[in-house]
């Protein structure tokens, strides 16, 4: 299993007495799975970081309970922190199957430089930031990269339709979204609307100016 192996041991403080287990230096942790009743574990919070570091919430992860013969094939669920000092108050793990294919969201991760970016007056838009596959959990990989050195004119864009997948992963997201684009910056030149401001000016003055006209008779 890709080598990320965790150790963790059951939990018998619950609730609100967890935050002692926090202050030895101990996470809280839940497991979940499909048809698997849920296991109130905990884990030493150092290792769990760099875990936490190396996986993010795509990569499989070994799971050894004390008691257990054989690990468990987890992916992290979800990470709880503290909102001021951003503590880790808690994790949920949750438990798969590898013969049974399963759905995620994968971060898209630009790499390289687009050559159009090189002159002024160019930017690029980033409109999609993960893209969502169904597979095997062992052939998930853990993010996308998209290349920007094929973006060498303006106006030119990357899509999901793009993204070279293997056989085994299955796209969920729509291929013609717009992962990528180099757009031309549309600056309006200050003497237009400096000239348009004075004309403006002018004909009112203009108008204030013309006398009235006598009734006529």
């Amino acid at each position: 299993m890709n080598g990320l192996t965790l150790q963790a041991t059951k939990r018998e403080i619950l609730g609100k007495k967890s935050r002692f287990l926090r202050r030895q230096g101990i996470t809280p942790t839940h497991l979940f799975g499909h048809n698997l009743k849920s296991l109130a574990l905990q884990c030493d919070t150092a290792k769990l970081q760099r875990i936490i570091a190396q996986a993010g919430t795509t990569r499989l992860i070994a799971l050894e309970i004390d008691g257990d013969k054989q690990p468990r094939s987890i992916f992290i669920r979800e990470i709880q922190r503290d909102e001021i000092n951003r503590q880790l108050l808690h994790v949920d793990f949750y438990q798969v199957r590898k013969e049974e294919k399963i759905k995620a969201d994968l971060p898209l991760v630009l790499v390289g430089e687009a050559p159009a970016m090189q002159l002024k007056g160019r930017m690029l838009t980033h409109a999609l930031t993960s893209i969502s596959v169904e597979c095997l959990p062992d052939k998930l990989p853990p993010q996308i990269e998209i290349d920007l050195s094929h973006l060498e004119e303006v106006e030119q864009a990357i899509y999901v339709s793009d993204i070279a997948l293997s056989p085994d992963i299955t796209l969920l997201t729509g291929p013609s979204q717009l992962i990528v684009k180099v757009s031309e910056v549309v600056v309006e030149k200050e003497e237009e609307v400096v000239a348009e401001v004075e004309a403006e000016a002018g004909a009112e003055e203009v108008a204030e100016e013309k006398p009235e006209q006598p009734p006529a008779k």
